[in-house]
């Protein structure tokens, strides 16, 4: 297989992973040990375990998740782009819904670096 190819087939199953709703599983087997997590320009999240942290603290702010829908997937050697919306419920009973790309470079079988692209404004 070649890097694109690889880096697409894993891009697809992480996707698969969080459409199932296992996004802690879907970081412990598709993340580096020293991975970053990058929201729009803010600092990066650097390792898995300050990762995974993150990832709860989210999680810990949703009362119900609704859907999770991939638009597009695409790699280019080892770097992937993923298009994607989802809506959940949130703690104080709120509609939340996002659309973002995901652009990760990966080695090796494992994200290294990962930046999200959204408009935090909300609407």
């Amino acid at each position: 297989m070649t890097d694109t190819t690889n880096t697409l087939s894993n891009a697809r199953a992480l996707a698969d992973m969080i459409e199932r709703g296992e996004i802690l599983e879907a970081v412990d087997r598709f993340y580096a040990d020293n991975a970053q997590m990058q929201e729009n320009a803010n600092a990066p999240t650097v390792g898995k375990d300050a990762i995974v942290t993150h990832e709860k603290a989210f999680l810990s702010t949703v009362k119900e998740w609704k859907r999770t829908e991939f638009k597009a997937i695409a790699a280019e050697g080892d770097v992937a782009f993923l298009e994607y919306a989802f809506d959940f419920v949130n703690t104080d009973g709120q509609l939340v819904r996002y659309k973002q790309i995901s652009a990760q470079r990966w080695k090796d079988g494992k994200i290294v670096h990962e930046r999200f692209y959204y408009d935090a404004s909300g609407s």
